[in-house]
């Protein structure tokens, strides 16, 4: 099977794709599914998970998710429905790498865009960071800040947000401060989670482990392999499985990010298409068990 994230490094594929920038949504991410999945897409009839968010790419476009893939708009969202204190505490925000006063920034935060997915940087004590270290950080958040990522994979909420470096507080678990934080990623539809993604070991060795909403592992594959690790299942599972219900209500489809720290949950982000569409769930039956979750009304 084709993998052009194997292949191909993601700069380089940025910019294979952005060449052919200049097609329509339709043609374009049929190319892209192909490139990436080596299948043809099936937009008449879609059945799997990934053809399935590549039709409501097309057919399912509403104005205010864009808000809610915003990481600096959706936290009034999220005060509004939650409540205060669910956002990590934001830190600043800036135009550009250059406006940046990292002496007023604590020794330890987290730099990310607002507008894109996968920029996200820690930065766990600034006073070791060296020249070198700022020279390929201005260079990545630079050319970030100038990317509108709705190219890449067509995902509509993204087109035009306003674009933004922002700075968030470094959470640390106090029981394992050098662990990296787990994330939970809840993947729901019509309001309801189905089944949650557990990424652990991100920085090290990266892990993924999906469960239904029991806590029963799934035999998934998708990216990285599973931890050889025992699970404990999160003190809080069932708060989060209350607010993702809470944040994804009325929507069709859209993976909903949590985080447990220190006994206190936090929301991540809205994600309404995961690894763009393009990343597969293996073995094959979750592409059509998970695709079966996603009612279209008028296939085109």
């Amino acid at each position: 099977m084709i993998d052009l994230k194997k292949i191909i490094p993601r700069n380089v594929r940025g910019k294979i794709m952005g060449l052919l920038s200049f097609l329509p949504d339709k043609p374009y991410l049929k190319l892209f599914y192909f490139a990436t999945t080596g299948k043809k897409l099936n937009l008449k009839n879609p059945v799997g998970y990934n053809e399935k968010l590549q039709w409501l790419k097309l057919n399912d476009r509403h104005p205010e998710y864009s808000k809610l893939v915003d990481k600096l708009a959706v936290r009034e969202h999220i005060n509004e429905v939650l409540g205060e204190g669910y956002c990590f505490p934001l830190l600043g925000k800036w135009n550009s790498f250059e406006e940046i006063d990292f002496d007023k920034l604590p020794n330890g935060f987290v730099l990310k865009c607002n507008h894109d997915s996968g920029s996200t940087k820690v930065i766990k004590d600034k006073s070791k960071l060296t020249k070198k270290d700022f020279k390929k950080l201005k260079k990545f958040f630079n050319r970030r800040v100038r990317n509108d990522f709705f190219h890449a994979g067509r995902e509509y909420p993204y087109k035009g947000l306003p674009r933004y470096i922002i700075a968030e507080e470094l959470m640390v678990d106090e029981s394992a401060p050098e662990k990296s934080i787990e994330d939970y990623k809840f993947f729901c539809f019509n309001g309801e989670p189905k089944i949650m993604l557990m990424v652990s070991d991100r920085n090290t060795d990266c892990r993924f482990d999906f469960f239904d909403m029991d806590f029963n592992h799934l035999d998934i594959i998708r990216s990285h392999p599973n931890s050889s690790k025992p699970i404990k299942k999160p003190e809080k599972f069932e708060e989060m499985i209350r607010i993702v219900k809470k944040l994804c209500k009325g929507i069709k489809h859209v993976r909903m990010d949590l985080y447990e720290i220190n006994g206190k949950i936090y929301f991540g982000e809205y994600t309404f298409f995961p690894g763009g569409g393009f990343s597969l769930f293996n073995p094959p039956k979750w592409e059509k068990q998970l695709g079966d979750y996603i009612e279209i009304d008028n296939k085109q």
